[in-house]
């Protein structure tokens, strides 16, 4: 937080990138390869703007561009295997629950298998996310190929593909345009009349498929079999120095002897982000005014207004650890990782951490679905999980860096996406549950599904939609916009709270959540810890937006419940933080989920200063765990124990994830491919940089002595602060605050001193309990640095 008086707060739009005291932004990430890709997972390159995306494979002869829109789903109303949202079109599952919570009143626990037996249900037309085709570029050419080098600039959002042919030189460049919402290829050689390609569109034959061809333009029109949502894809060619010509198929286009070729592509479907139907207008007006509008201008005018665009986001942050521009390939940089090469694994984490915000562009902007366990790249008509949202971690997750490291945009779909859940959650928080507001379970999909399914490990979550809600209120806490409070998130936040003010149950004295399952491991019981954790989180939050805006009553009602419930927060007989409420943990066993510790990551209950005994039992409980997993659950291990303000743990934990859970191409490894663990890192490492979870903001509160010497520009503190900070020696220089609103701040006091970076002048500063307090101006600068500076050795 960093505020004492959360009314004084505003929210600013505008965002400054500050450099420290005439730093200028270094380095320019790449992701480079030196051979074309032959697996889509491991080595494609991914372009995205949110609502589509492409992996690119860089071929020679043929080049391949894998595509997705992300509202090309299967399943839902209309499915030819019938839909019900995951709850019961007749009736109710109450008598169920009610079965099971007599069961854990009387026995304490039961199996999995037997809950799933009365509370779980086998459902029908959930879909998969789709691929929506692939474009396939057939490209002229003689000779021996040399010089090859494909490359993903996360500086600028470009694709490059180069190499030299038969005495040419050849170059293809690839972006996502967010603001005319089209994909661009240029293709361009050094010589005239080089370039002959025959341009395929080729779509999966689950669904209807019309091709029309007319200068230039082509068209593909159908629907998908299983539930008739219409889609369109269309392809623009437009060459220099020759002309363009229908291919050999009537899902082609062609070009010959031209000095250079752009494609154009963009696609949609009739989906609507609503309840019940889901469906909207034929996409066909939409696309072809979208289209339209980006074949009338030249590529340099599409180049530009994508560069404006994502540069605005992704150049706010920069991250200097001591990295060196290596010469090795992005594959070879990760198998080189941990070999004695300091600036190099420095080269792969400044990377990698970039990636991650990259990735969260490319994949979630306003106007579009959230990031799916994919992020928006699926390559299968049925991807693992159906590459759909989980909600028991794994979209939460995706979202973990966007406020710290500056991409509050990016956040817009989850709020769309989550609000539009409400209506068909109210219905299983009824029927379901028997409960007023509304929740929804494990996962879900873009129709609504906010039922249960039948896997008896992973069904039962009813905290998933209270988990959701905290990225509301964290949202406040980060931008300060009171608009959001009372108008976005109070008013569903209160629902979910209502929600749990009627499913809690008492038992022993205390009201828990019956029945309770800590994901996905052990038996079903009473007041697992995470449960407990969540919905006292999700409480404490509406309580305090109810004061925050006035609502008495409600923040009263709260107050009564929180009186009365368990906090899950009991530590076990060796030391550790109980994982259930029952003292049953074992010392041996390593699972992936380490949920107990939500109270510290992403919670704001535990730390090492103001509940140490708590932090000692997460720090039994995290080494017990050990520092393996898939890839999302070594991700969390890293924002734990950065929340420990164990940097060298954190760090080493980071290296695990590249040895074990990361692919040649950087994506995250589950396995397969999940998007999660990407994002989870990105946001582990700004947690090592900079904490405000506490009430006060901490510089540095977690480096590894790995990064002795370092730069970060841009990340942002809860308080509407952006922070840039420089170190040596693992002891701070510098660091530049500037304020988006005038109000009261707090930094943890590390011998620091903070003057005006325009006047000079010292700030009033008054330190408390180890915590300097001081006011700050809206848009101003302030220099923080050590009043005794550390000593050179």
């Amino acid at each position: 937080m960093g505020v004492i008086q959360p009314k004084a707060i505003f929210f600013s739009l505008a965002i400054t990138v500050l450099s420290l005291s005439g730093q200028t932004a270094w380095g320019s990430p790449l992701l480079w390869f030196n051979s074309p890709a032959s697996d889509w997972e491991q080595e494609g390159m991914p372009i995205g703007n949110g609502a589509m995306g492409a992996v690119i494979f860089g071929g020679v002869e043929q080049e391949v561009l894998q595509l997705n829109e992300k509202t090309l789903w299967e399943g839902g109303p209309g499915s030819k295997q019938g839909y019900d949202y995951g709850v019961p079109p007749e009736g109710d599952q109450v008598v169920a629950l009610r079965k099971v919570q007599k069961t854990l009143a009387e026995q304490g626990s039961m199996t999995p298998e037997a809950a799933a037996e009365l509370m779980g249900r086998d459902i029908k037309g959930y879909g998969n996310y789709q691929n929506f085709g692939e474009l396939e570029i057939d490209i002229a050419g003689r000779g021996e190929v040399s010089d090859y080098r494909r490359e993903l600039d996360l500086a600028r959002g470009i694709a490059t593909v180069s190499y030299r042919r038969g005495g040419v030189n050849y170059t293809r460049e690839y972006f996502y345009s967010y603001p005319d919402q089209v994909l661009v290829a240029h293709l361009s050689a050094d010589q005239a009349d080089a370039i002959s390609v025959n341009v395929v569109l080729d779509i999966p034959d689950n669904r209807s498929a019309t091709f029309t061809r007319k200068d230039g333009l082509l068209t593909v029109v159908g629907a998908l079999k299983d539930n008739g949502l219409i889609y369109e894809g269309q392809v623009v060619l437009r060459a220099k120095g020759a002309k363009v010509s229908s291919g050999n198929r009537d899902n082609s286009l062609a070009v010959k002897n031209a000095s250079s070729v752009t494609l154009l592509f963009s696609a949609a479907t009739n989906y609507r982000q609503q309840y019940p139907d889901y469906r909207g207008d034929h996409p066909h007006r939409r696309l072809n005014q979208t289209v339209t509008k980006a074949r009338a201008k030249s590529l340099a005018q599409l180049h530009d207004a994508h560069i404006q665009d994502y540069q605005a986001l992704f150049g706010r942050v920069s991250l200097y650890i001591g990295q060196a521009e290596p010469e090795l390939s992005t594959p070879e940089l990760l198998a080189h990782y941990g070999k004695g090469d300091a600036a190099t694994d420095r080269a792969l984490e400044a990377l990698y951490f970039q990636f991650g915000r990259y990735l969260l562009i490319s994949s979630s902007r306003a106007g579009s679905l959230p990031a799916n366990l994919q992020g928006v790249w699926n390559h299968s008509n049925t991807p693992p999980w159906n590459a759909d949202y989980h909600v028991n971690i794994n979209l939460q997750m995706n979202y973990w860096p966007a406020l710290v490291t500056n991409l509050a945009e990016t956040t817009e779909p989850l709020y769309d996406f989550v609000d539009s859940l409400v209506a068909p959650g109210r219905v299983s928080a009824k029927k379901l549950v028997g409960a007023e507001g509304w929740t929804l379970f494990l996962n879900t999909n873009i129709y609504g599904f906010t039922g249960v399914i039948a896997w008896p490990t992973a069904f039962w979550q009813p905290e998933s939609a209270a988990w959701l809600m905290q990225h509301y209120y964290e949202h406040y806490l980060f931008t300060g916009d009171e608009t959001f409070l009372a108008e976005r998130a109070y008013p569903i936040m209160k629902e979910a709270a209502r929600f749990w003010l009627g499913a809690l149950v008492e038992d022993q004295g205390a009201l828990v959540v019956s029945p309770s399952f800590s994901p996905e491991h052990g038996e079903f019981t009473v007041a697992a810890a995470m449960s407990q954790q969540i919905v006292t989180e999700l409480l404490r939050n509406t309580r305090a937006a109810a004061q925050q805006l006035g609502d008495q009553a409600f923040a009263l009602r709260l107050e009564a419940a929180l009186a009365k419930l368990d906090p899950g927060l009991r530590i076990g007989g060796w030391g550790q933080l109980q994982e259930w409420r029952e003292d049953v943990d074992e010392k041996d066993n390593q699972h992936r989920h380490v949920s107990q510790l939500y109270a510290l990551h992403p919670g704001r209950v535990i730390s090492p200063a103001q509940t140490p005994k708590l932090a000692e039992a997460a720090k039994v409980t995290l080494n017990a765990r050990g520092d393996g997993g898939t890839g999302w659950s070594q991700a969390w291990k890293i924002n734990f124990w950065a929340r420990l303000l164990d940097g060298d743990r954190a760090h080493k934990v980071l290296g695990e994830q590249f040895k074990r859970s990361t692919l040649p191409n950087l994506w995250d490894n589950h396995p397969p491919f999940q998007i999660d663990g990407n994002f989870g890192a990105t946001a582990g490492m700004a947690e090592m940089l900079l904490q405000s979870h506490t009430g006060h903001v901490t510089l540095l509160p977690a480096l590894p002595s790995a990064w002795p010497e370092g730069r970060v520009t841009g990340l942002r503190a809860r308080g509407d602060l952006t922070v840039d900070i420089a170190w040596q020696e693992g002891a701070l220089t510098e660091a530049v605050l500037l304020a988006g609103r005038s109000g009261n701040y707090a930094l943890l006091n590390n011998g620091y001193q903070i003057k005006s970076s325009d006047s000079g002048r010292p700030l009033n500063t008054r330190l408390e309990d180890g915590v300097l307090r001081f006011a700050l101006d809206a848009g101003k600068r302030y220099r923080v640095t050590l009043k005794e500076p550390k000593p050179a050795l």
